[in-house]
């Protein structure tokens, strides 16, 4: 009975777990990531990482290309121009969920045009502010922006793009109304932080810790709705604005309607580069973690809540 459960079991893996020879015969030259945010930020440093953990599953390099603009929009269409044959895979963050809110033309749906394979990584924001911001903690930061009104402003990806999600409810529950200016990537968003063009940001632990560590941005909290060891000593910011709750996520999609053998390929290339202690210990030097449940089906979970609870968050917010 028991070696009949352990059969049982086995098969029921099957599907996802394939075998490496029949990932490797799925693929005939090398695949294509789109990265949809821009080089340096985190989950272009994630898709990057992850791209070199699947290929030799594959048995093809995956090329990581940055394909930027309008909140991951430009990078989604790009996805769904290709050819719909399993070759070109796309990784999604917190943007993507908001997509339609915040451009209501854009004819691609987060939900039914894409298809989560597996969940790759999540982090906590840390909210930083320039050396001479004068507040030290929650409480005088909000302070200060409520003073300041619209003369304080705050450094922002794209509308749509996590950042700029994570200013926005900031905002909204500080009862402030500084003025969020929006950059064409998180990088040079942070640039212009550091030369004390920006008075805050709130980006992730990969941009912000080092520069934290080094004295050049005053660390104030983070966003996850409890204290984080990627953060270590920061306050979470629900504990002065409740409700305040946001972590960054990275999931890997395929498209519908494409080879369902070259999606379980990925799918279990995917599974097996988050399970690799190798890639974690990268991941968690870039101050990511992977997931408790990476399954497809935690990651369709995900999305559609994110969609559900962000929407209408962000369904006023114009791209300019």
């Amino acid at each position: 009975m028991v070696q009949r459960r352990h059969l049982l079991a086995a098969a029921a893996l099957a599907p996802v777990a394939a075998p490496l020879s029949d990932a490797r015969a799925q693929f005939t030259r090398p695949l294509r990531l789109i990265i949809p945010v821009g080089v340096a930020g985190v989950t272009d440093v994630v898709g990057r990482i992850l791209a070199e953990g699947m290929q030799g599953q594959l048995g093809q390099p995956i090329i990581p290309e940055n394909v930027v603009g309008a909140g991951s929009t430009v990078g989604a269409a790009a996805f769904h121009r290709a050819a719909n044959d399993g070759q070109t895979i796309f990784i999604g963050t917190n943007n993507h969920p908001v997509m339609r809110a915040v451009y209501p033309n854009f004819p691609l749906d987060p939900v039914t045009d894409f298809v989560p394979v597996a969940g790759i990584g999540r982090q906590p924001f840390v909210l930083a502010v320039h050396p001479d911001v004068p507040a030290n903690d929650l409480p005088s930061l909000i302070a200060w922006l409520r003073a300041q009104g619209e003369r304080a402003n705050y450094g922002s990806a794209n509308p749509g793009a996590t950042n700029h999600l994570a200013g926005e409810l900031f905002k909204q529950l500080s009862a402030t109304q500084f003025t969020i200016v929006p950059y064409r990537t998180a990088a040079a968003a942070v640039q212009d932080l550091l030369a004390g063009r920006m008075n805050f940001s709130i980006d992730s632990p990969t941009l912000m810790m080092p520069l934290i560590r080094e004295g050049r941005l005053k660390p104030i909290a983070v966003t996850s709705a409890e204290a984080s060891a990627l953060a270590p000593g920061l306050p979470p910011i629900a504990s002065a604005l409740p409700g305040y709750d946001l972590t960054a996520w990275q999931v890997l999609f395929t498209r519908p309607g494409g080879p369902e053998e070259a999606r379980r390929a990925v799918q279990a290339a995917a599974l097996a580069a988050v399970a690799d202690p190798a890639v974690k210990a990268r991941l968690l030097a870039a101050n990511v973690e992977t997931w408790p449940d990476p399954s497809a089906a935690a990651a369709a979970r995900h999305v559609a809540a994110e969609v559900a609870r962000w929407a209408p968050i962000v369904a006023r917010i114009s791209p300019g």
